[in-house]
């Protein structure tokens, strides 16, 4: 609950202050038209993961970000479409052109180039090339005069590059030179409250009619689901290149009718491949399937997307996905662990439900989990929270106990000297 207020306020903080509350640390960019007014803004972070072969035949990941300092020689403000160079380093650039789609306007593709030339970047590379990659990023239906937010993470993955977004805050088609106050805010930032399990109603007897009116029975708590122990390995001679321990429930409204179901590992089979950048665990049993793909993004990793399928008890199939997920997430070389029951909201029709959950997906070794990196409610700084929350309301209770006292105390003063 603490969490949710706090989401909530800090929404409501940014609202309040809109584009002008810059994000630190990133890359600020200002782009003026023809009559040297502002029309384009952008203060982002954006890092790059790129494979390259070296000239040993060997395959390398370069990893770096876009600086503070770049030139933004090449960008420009056009009515229907405009264009965000960012050139930095030796030979590479970073650029993304925006257009105008009725009463919004989104972002139509993305370019980086990068030289492999750059010896202090791609050390000892085969070639000396500079490449491009074209991609599509997640950033559409912002409203004109408005600005684009998203503090989260968004990676563009292609063959040999990844990109990262993160703490983006653009405005293209700035009208009169001034930054609007108004937010455009993706759907990753958004608080999403998780959907309670609804209780069930039993109808009234009817007392009057000599046949007492049949009650509905309540639908039945479900035990805690099996823990199951899943792994992928590239081949059968091979170890497990990603290792996951989980119990998995899912929950499922559609309409007014709420459902819960439990994954049985002992009927799922398991499947997935393990990646430089990105890896993936399917599980299929008799009543689901959940497809789970994980990023890694330079130092960290994280489950970045979740697709579910499920044959609820009326026969219908169930079907939701979340591509922008930041869970799970620990630094590379180790494994995520959350021992205590997590619930989390994938979709407004999808909650899940994890316990006893570790997860390893990149850099296992010998086929067994590294050092975890344990949540929040595993800490031994959980404890601290209702502390925290029962200091703070006495503490609320005395100041308007005391402000009454006061209160009293002068309009008796007043009434005496009269």
């Amino acid at each position: 609950m603490q969490d949710i207020m706090f989401r909530y306020f800090a929404f409501a903080l940014l609202l309040a202050f809109g584009c002008v509350l810059h994000h630190s640390h990133g890359t600020e960019v200002t782009v003026k038209d023809k009559d040297d007014k502002l029309c384009l803004y952008a203060n982002l972070m954006v890092n790059f993961s790129v494979s390259y072969t070296t000239s040993e035949n060997k395959s390398e990941l370069a990893e770096f970000e876009l600086p503070a300092e770049v030139s933004s020689n090449g960008s420009k403000c056009d009515a229907t479409s405009s264009t965000l160079k960012l050139s930095f380093g030796a030979g590479h650039s970073w650029s993304v052109n925006f257009i105008v789609n009725g009463t919004t306007y989104q972002a139509d593709d993305v370019t980086f180039s990068y030289n492999l030339s750059d010896s202090t970047v791609f050390p000892n590379s085969a070639l000396n090339d500079t490449l491009s990659v074209n991609a599509r990023p997640h950033i559409t239906d912002i409203s004109m005069d408005t600005c684009y937010s998203c503090k989260s993470k968004e990676t563009i993955q292609s063959d040999m590059v990844n990109q990262t977004l993160w703490n983006v805050l653009i405005q293209a088609f700035i009208k009169n030179g001034t930054q609007s106050e108004n937010l455009t805010t993706c759907a990753a930032d958004l608080p999403v409250i998780p959907t309670p399990t609804p209780t069930p109603v039993v109808p009234v007897t009817n007392t009057t009619a000599s046949t007492l009116a049949p009650t509905t029975p309540p639908t039945p708590t479900l035990p805690t689901p099996t823990i199951g122990n899943f792994s992928i390995k590239p081949d059968e001679n091979s170890t497990a290149c990603l290792l996951a321990n989980f119990a998995l429930r899912i929950g499922v409204k559609q309409g007014e009718k709420y459902q819960e179901m439990n994954l049985d590992p002992n009927v799922t089979t398991v499947s997935g491949s393990c990646g430089v950048n990105s890896s993936e665990l399917v599980l299929v049993s008799n009543a689901m399937t959940v497809a789970l793909t994980f990023t890694n993004n330079t130092n960290k990793f994280h489950l970045q997307a979740m697709n579910v399928t499920a044959k609820l008890s009326s026969g219908v199939v169930f079907s939701a996905a979340n591509s922008s997920l930041i869970l799970w997430e620990a630094a590379l070389g180790s494994s995520y662990m959350c021992n205590k029951e997590q619930n989390y909201s994938i979709t407004s029709q999808l909650n899940i439900f994890t316990f006893n959950l570790q997860v390893q997906p990149f850099a296992v070794k010998k086929g067994l989990f590294s050092t975890a990196e344990e949540c929040f409610l595993d800490s031994d700084l959980s404890f601290l929270v209702p502390i925290a929350v029962g200091v703070a309301l006495s503490f609320l209770i005395v100041l308007v106990l005391l402000s009454y006292l006061i209160g009293r105390r002068k309009s008796r003063t007043g009434y005496q000297s009269v």
